[in-house]
């Protein structure tokens, strides 16, 4: 057996003279005898301590402590760590003592007059426990997703940034008449490629034009979530989807639409001098109706428009004599800046309405003002005109743009064939 003398320890140790021993076997003995050596029995705090450990609660809380002329604690009987430090003001704080990778920590909780005994055990018990946890692995806390309509109402204006004003407005039209309904309470992360093929069946027949134009605003939507790291990158839902196949509308002028536009123009010349001259610099020049609609005086430098921005960025539009006749003869009003002004000279003139009732007049309810752009295309290829200029009349940015023109040039190319052949036809002495 051990000497007891070896194993006792200073005050506030929990030696023997912190204690007393609890016998392993109290149960089975006749009487109490107290073990011979610690390791018998279980030792027990003694009721006599000094006050350095106590229950540390509420009624312990609100008593007079004595007060030293140096800060000591009083440490909790139940929770090891968790105490009650009383400065030489006679203030009490409650604290916590741990170690944390290998360095003594306290932490304060707060004054015993603002914190009561119950939450600041709570508190004390929580800093222990992240101590004790500290590395171990997590459970990864997900916050919750944002629906898409929450996204969209959050991030439109970022996402808008990167279009033109005309097309953000479209845009966010496709975004409130087609897909909010569809996809609004969906979740961002959790809308799968089969959600948005199923939308594509629902729009088959007479909503493929709906789709077709919607379809890149939802994958304009999902591919900001995926930089927002809100979606994996590359799990677009959109990505390889086909938009319905349309028929392209194809509508040129011939020669004796030409003449009767022409002379309707001349008709409408005195009721509407603006929206006559710019329908007749949309069939000189080929540009699109916003380029000539939204004209402005500093940028008529001829013999060329130099536009600022257009569908495809800065553009130059060639001025041919007809077309600069047409700039010159137009009056200039005192401070507006619009070569084609409304009435109140706010705002470039409205040119659609006026359009829809006088291409009736002309007989051709079915001509769109677009369709001059086409016309201007097919009327340069009849001249022999190569693609790749045309391309640049038009200011289209890619040449595929103007390869839709190349089956004009064949018809040009078969026309020539056929007078070749004939004329040799002749000079062989075969008929044709």
């Amino acid at each position: 057996m051990k000497s007891m003398a070896i194993l006792s320890k200073t005050s506030g140790s929990l030696g023997y003279a912190d204690g007393h021993l609890l016998p392993r076997n109290a149960v089975e003995t006749a009487a109490y005898e107290a073990p011979e050596s610690p390791f018998d029995g279980y030792l027990l705090p003694s009721p006599d301590l000094d006050g350095r450990h106590a229950l540390l609660d509420g009624n312990f809380a609100r008593r007079d402590h004595p007060v030293q002329s140096s800060e000591y604690t009083v440490w909790d009987t139940e929770l090891v760590g968790f105490g009650l430090r009383v400065r030489p003001t006679g203030k009490a704080f409650w604290t916590v003592r741990l170690r944390h990778r290998g360095k003594q920590r306290r932490v304060t909780i707060g004054r015993t007059e603002d914190v009561d005994a119950v939450f600041a055990r709570a508190q004390a018990r929580r800093l222990l426990a992240e101590v004790a946890l500290d590395g171990l692995p997590k459970r990864k806390v997900v916050k919750a997703a944002p629906t898409l309509t929450t996204f969209v109402e959050s991030h439109w204006t970022d996402i808008a940034r990167y279009w033109k004003p005309s097309t953000a407005k479209r845009n966010l039209q496709a975004w409130r008449c087609d897909l909010s309904a569809v996809f609004g309470e969906m979740r961002v992360p959790e809308v799968l490629p089969s959600d948005v093929l199923r939308w594509r069946d629902d729009c088959a027949g007479s909503d493929e034009a709906k789709y077709n134009r919607a379809l890149p605003v939802l994958a304009s939507l999902f591919k900001y979530a995926e930089a927002l790291h809100l979606r994996r990158k590359g799990s677009n839902p959109c990505r390889g989807l086909p938009r319905y196949p349309r028929d392209a509308k194809e509508r040129y002028l011939s020669p004796l639409e030409y003449r009767r536009i022409g002379a309707a123009l001349r008709a409408a010349e005195v009721k509407a001098p603006a929206q006559v001259a710019i329908i007749r610099l949309l069939l000189y020049t080929g540009a699109r109706v916003g380029e000539i609609r939204d004209l402005r005086w500093e940028w008529v430098q001829p013999p060329r428009l130099s536009l600022p921005d257009s569908k495809t960025g800065p553009k130059t539009i060639w001025l041919n004599s007809q077309a600069q006749a047409i700039l010159a003869d137009l009056p200039r009003r005192e401070g507006c800046p619009f070569v084609f002004p409304n009435s109140a000279g706010s705002g470039p003139v409205w040119v659609a309405p006026w359009w829809t009732a006088f291409r009736r007049t002309c007989s051709m309810p079915d001509l769109r003002i677009h369709d001059l752009r086409h016309s201007f295309a097919s009327t340069a290829i009849m001249d022999n005109v190569p693609l790749a200029t045309i391309g640049k009349l038009l200011g289209h940015l890619l040449p595929e743009t103007t390869a839709k023109y190349a089956h004009l040039a064949d018809d040009v190319i078969a026309d020539a064939a056929r007078r070749i052949s004939g004329s040799l036809a002749q000079a062989i002495g075969v008929s044709a």
